[in-house]
């Protein structure tokens, strides 16, 4: 039996109990988060794109569910918030921006929450000054919220470039992935180094863009996630290779992912899966890119 397909009438069951039919709200959203874990690691377990697709909608609508009903587990705000963020740029960002913009903002917001229960207050509308104090402050037990935040409200501005208040909150996003490079740069395979190297070659030399720095990111990335991490190339050749130009390491990467098995890392089989799809689509296309012309 496949776990990621959850009924839709289990959902509803489980919002139904957390709504107040047992005792213990908070008892019950651990017991039921337990539950959620293992959906977590199975879905990513996955190779089956379709499946997940399909059953991701339900999962979201449980976890709205239990944050309603427990509104202070920060825990849980910023596991939505990954998975909200998670589930627009894998499946939705491409094929639908619109809906992806609705659903990164959910993130954003849950995330934002979860920052404000770990002791950085208003995280969005502070001064910076004290925005960047409390990020000071924080240590290795913050590094998932931290993380995890940054990549959501990133998301999210990405999609609202035409927003000059989202573009005015670039800079705390920029602070919080690199208070998480300091405390730990190996999380989540590399991350924060995938993320600065997107962020170094993203933008133009007059705006603080980089790409020499941005290399550097990126071959450190692969360095700690030793291969297993498939989408890590995939952002090497399409954010770095594309702007050097480098035609010749542009195919060489993506042919890497066409090369390795997405199952290499169990865990990650779901992303590396949808690397070796978008790997495959930039190099049938790789003649359209001017930067090669």
């Amino acid at each position: 039996m496949k776990l990621l397909r959850i009924p839709i009438l289990f959902c509803i069951l489980c919002l139904f109990l957390l709504t107040g039919c047992l005792p213990n709200k908070k008892l019950t959203v651990a017991a039921t988060g337990i539950l959620l874990e293992g959906v977590a690691k199975s879905a990513f377990k996955q190779s089956d794109l379709k499946l997940v697709r399909e059953g991701i909608p339900a999962y979201l609508m449980l976890m709205d569910g239990m944050i309603e009903s427990v509104p202070d587990n920060d825990q849980l705000l910023i596991t939505a918030a990954q998975t909200y963020s998670s589930f627009a740029s894998t499946f939705m960002e491409e094929t639908d921006p619109e809906y992806a913009k609705l659903l990164y903002r959910r993130a954003r917001n849950y995330s934002l929450r979860s920052l404000e229960l770990r002791g950085i207050k208003s995280p969005a509308e502070s001064l910076f000054d004290d925005f960047k104090e409390s990020v000071k402050g924080c240590n290795s037990k913050d590094v998932p919220y931290l993380f995890w935040a940054a990549t959501s409200w990133g998301n999210w501005i990405k999609l609202n470039l035409d927003s000059m208040e989202a573009l005015a909150e670039l800079p705390r996003v920029e602070l919080m992935m690199k208070k998480v490079l300091e405390l730990d740069e190996g999380f989540y395979y590399g991350g924060p180094h995938i993320f600065m190297g997107i962020w170094f070659a993203s933008w133009p030399k007059d705006a603080g863009g980089d790409l020499k720095k941005a290399q550097k990111h990126f071959q450190r990335a692969l360095e700690i996630g030793q291969g297993k991490f498939l989408m890590t190339y995939v952002y090497y050749a399409n954010f770095y290779a594309r702007q050097a130009p480098d035609k010749d390491l542009f195919v060489s990467t993506l042919q890497k992912v066409l090369d390795t098995p997405a199952d290499i890392a169990p865990e990650v089989t779901l992303l590396n899966t949808v690397a070796r799809k978008k790997a495959a689509d930039l190099l049938s296309r790789k003649e359209e890119f001017i930067e090669f012309e």
